[in-house]
C-alpha cells in the first residue's frame, strides 16, 4: 500500500520507517525544510536505537522517502496518517490541535480517490469528528473516511513496540476504513498481534486512558516509596511483591523521581481537562498529575538533605538528563526541576548524559557539561543519579569515591545496593530504601 505520513517527528518517523519495513511504500512529509533535507542525507533528528539503520535500509530499497510536498504525497496515498505534535496549550492545559487541524485542511485540498485519513497523533475525544468536518467543508466532494489509530510507542524501544505490539487499536466508524487498516497492519498477523476495532471516539479515549493508568502506577509506587522510608521497608521488595500478582503486573512499578517525557505529563493533563469539560472529573488522574509535579521538587530536597541541609556554593554532579535512558528527550524530564531547584539555593551543577546534552543546553543554563561520567564527578561535593542509563549501572565505585570531595551519592533510580555502597564508605541515599 501507499502511505503518506504527515509529520516526521518521533511518532511519524518511527511509524513511517516501520511501515516501510513491512513492505509498504511510505512518504514522510514535513514542513521543516532542514529536517527533510537532513533526512534525505541520512541525518536522523532524534535518538532512537536502531532507527538510523532502519531508515537507511528502507530508503535504499526505495520504500521510504521524504518531502515537503504534502499535495503530491497525499494524491498517491491509500492512507494518510496525521502524526504532528499536540503539545499542551499554554494557559489551560488542553491539547493544542492547531497542527492537526491545519494538516487536515491541507490534506482535504489534495485528496483524489478514496483515502483513509488516520490520526496517529494523540488527540482528545471528538477530534476525529472535527477533522471529518474540516475535510467535508473544505472538499464536499471528497471520498474519504477518518480513522483513529493511536500509537503506543515507548521511547528507547519504539521499533520493537511498533513491530511487536501488545495490540493495535483502530477506531473506525466506516467499514471501508476497517478494511484499509486491516491491510495496513496485515504484516503483523504472523506475530498474532490483535487488532482491537472500536468506534473512533473510543479509540481516542483509549490512548489517554492507557497513559493515565500507567502514570497512576508510577505515582502510586512513588508514594509507597515515601512510606517505605518512614516505616523502614524496602520499596523494591514491595514492588516485586505486588508486581508478581498477575492482576497488577510488574511494569511501571519502579520508584524514582517522577515521570516525564512527551506523553504522560501532557496526556494526563489533557485527560483532566477533557473530563472537566464534559462534567465528569477524573479525580484519580488529577491527583496523579499533582503528585508527580510535587515529587520532582521533593527530589531536590532529598539532595539538599543528603548534603547536610545546604548546597550553597557546593558543586553537584548530575548523571542523566533525559527523562529516561535510550532517548535524548528532555521534555518534562525530572532533571530539569531538580537542577533548577538546586541552582535556586546556590548549588553549582556539572552534568553528563550520553545522548541529551545538546537538548539540555537549550533548556538549562549555567551548567558545566562533561564528556563522560568520571570527568563530571571529579572534585564535586555530591553525585546525583537521575537517569538509569546502562553506562551508570557499573561505575568503578573506588574511582568514584576517590573523585568526590565528599562521598555523597544520591541514587534516584535505585541502581545500586545500599549495603554495597555503605561498605564502600559512601553516604548513600536512594528511593524507598533504608
Amino acid at each position: 500500500m501507499k502511505i503518506a505520513m504527515i509529520g516526521s517527528g518521533y511518532v511519524g518517523l518511527v511509524s513511517g520507517a516501520c511501515f516501510a519495513d513491512f513492505g509498504h511504500v511510505v512518504t514522510c512529509v514535513d514542513k521543516d525544510e532542514k529536517r527533510v533535507a537532513d533526512l534525505i542525507d541520512g541525518i536522523i533528528p532524534i535518538f532512537e536505537p536502531g532507527l538510523d539503520q532502519l531508515v537507511a535500509e528502507n530508503v535504499r530499497q526505495e520504500r521510504l522517502s521524504f518531502t515537503t510536498d504534502l499535495k503530491e504525497a497525499v494524491e498517491k496515498a491509500d492512507a494518510v496518517f496525521i502524526a504532528v505534535g499536540t503539545p499542551s496549550r499554554r494557559g489551560d492545559g488542553h491539547a493544542d490541535l492547531s497542527y492537526v487541524f491545519a494538516a487536515a485542511k491541507e490534506i482535504a485540498q489534495s485528496l483524489r480517490a478514496f483515502t483513509v485519513v488516520v490520526t496517529k497523533s494523540t488527540v482528545p475525544v471528538g477530534t476525529g469528528d472535527s477533522i471529518d468536518k474540516i475535510i467535508r467543508e473544505t472538499r464536499p466532494d471528497a471520498d474519504y473516511c477518518v480513522v483513529s489509530n493511536p500509537e503506543f510507542l515507548r521511547e528507547g524501544a519504539a521499533i520493537s513496540d511498533f513491530k511487536r505490539p501488545d495490540r493495535i487499536v483502530v477506531g473506525a466508524d466506516d467499514p471501508r476504513g476497517r478494511e484499509v487498516m486491516t491491510e495496513v497492519y496485515r504484516p503483523l498477523y504472523l506475530n498474532q498481534s490483535p487488532i482491537v476495532f472500536t468506534s473512533r471516539r473510543t479509540a481516542e479515549l483509549t490512548k489517554y486512558a492507557a497513559n493515565a493508568f500507567l502514570a497512576t502506577k508510577i505515582a502510586f509506587i512513588n508514594e509507597m516509596a515515601d512510606l517505605c522510608e518512614k516505616v523502614g521497608a524496602d520499596v523494591q521488595d514491595v514492588s516485586r511483591g505486588i508486581g508478581l500478582d498477575n492482576r497488577i503486573g510488574s511494569k511501571f512499578l519502579h520508584a524514582g523521581p517522577g515521570y516525564g517525557g512527551s506523553c504522560f505529563p501532557k496526556d494526563t493533563l489533557a485527560l483532566v481537562k477533557t473530563a472537566q469539560d464534559f462534567g465528569s472529573p477524573v479525580h484519580i488522574v488529577e491527583a496523579v498529575a499533582s503528585i508527580n509535579s510535587t515529587r520532582k521538587r521533593m527530589m531536590a530536597n532529598k539532595v539538599i538533605h543528603a548534603c547536610g541541609g545546604s548546597v550553597r556554593d557546593k558543586t553537584i554532579a548530575v548523571l542523566g538528563l533525559a527523562f529516561k535512558p535510550n532517548t535524548d528527550d528532555m521534555r518534562d524530564s525530572p532533571a530539569i526541576d531538580i537542577i533548577n531547584a538546586l541552582q535556586a539555593v546556590g548549588a553549582k551543577i556539572r552534568a553528563f548524559d550520553p545522548a541529551s546534552m545538546d537538548q539540555a543546553k537549550a533548556i538549562l543554563s549555567d551548567i558545566q557539561y562533561h564528556d563522560n561520567a568520571y570527568d563530571c564527578i571529579e572534585q564535586t561535593d555530591a553525585l546525583v543519579i537521575v537517569t538509569e542509563w546502562d553506562a551508570f549501572r557499573a561505575l568503578d565505585l573506588d574511582r568514584v569515591k576517590a573523585s568526590l570531595k565528599t562521598p555523597i551519592v544520591v541514587d534516584l533510580r535505585n541502581i545500586y545496593r545500599p549495603e554495597i555502597m555503605q561498605s564502600k564508605g559512601f553516604e548513600y541515599s536512594s528511593i524507598g530504601r533504608v
